[in-house]
């Protein structure tokens, strides 16, 4: 099977997922920007398209939700949620700089990568750089 298809709670449509992230259950480790080099949120998740889905309507009060934190930047799969939980630990403990390498090396514009994954487009924000 090419894709597998969920469809997204309050999203109109449906959203194709490539073959990796077909499982239900598949650890990642995550970092949303606010915008290019902006305020960072690092976290793990077993479901990464319901967690994004959570951020951008700010489902859960907290640090991400109050600065709009909600574009997804960067991912990582794990092949088990220990692992996932220790790199997030590990990255949560980087100074900024690093975490910024760490995204730039794979997404240097800082693309929206939720929209790879069947997302709309969130709002553009100015980014003064």
């Amino acid at each position: 099977m090419a894709n597998a298809t969920s469809v997204i709670p309050a999203k109109a449509g449906i959203h194709h997922l490539p073959v990796p992230l077909m499982r239900s259950i598949e650890p990642v480790v995550y970092v949303l920007a606010n915008r290019k080099q902006g305020a960072l949120y690092t976290g793990v998740t077993s479901d990464l398209l319901k967690r994004i889905y959570q951020h951008r309507i700010c489902a859960t009060e907290g640090f991400a939700a109050k600065h709009g934190i909600n574009r997804l930047v960067w991912f990582e799969q794990h092949e088990t949620m220990e692992s996932a939980i220790l790199r997030e630990k590990r990255i949560k403990k980087w100074n900024r700089q690093w975490k910024i390498r760490l995204v730039e090396q794979g997404n240097p514009d800082w693309r929206d990568l939720a929209l790879d994954l069947g997302f709309d487009p969130l709002p553009s924000l100015r980014v003064s750089e």
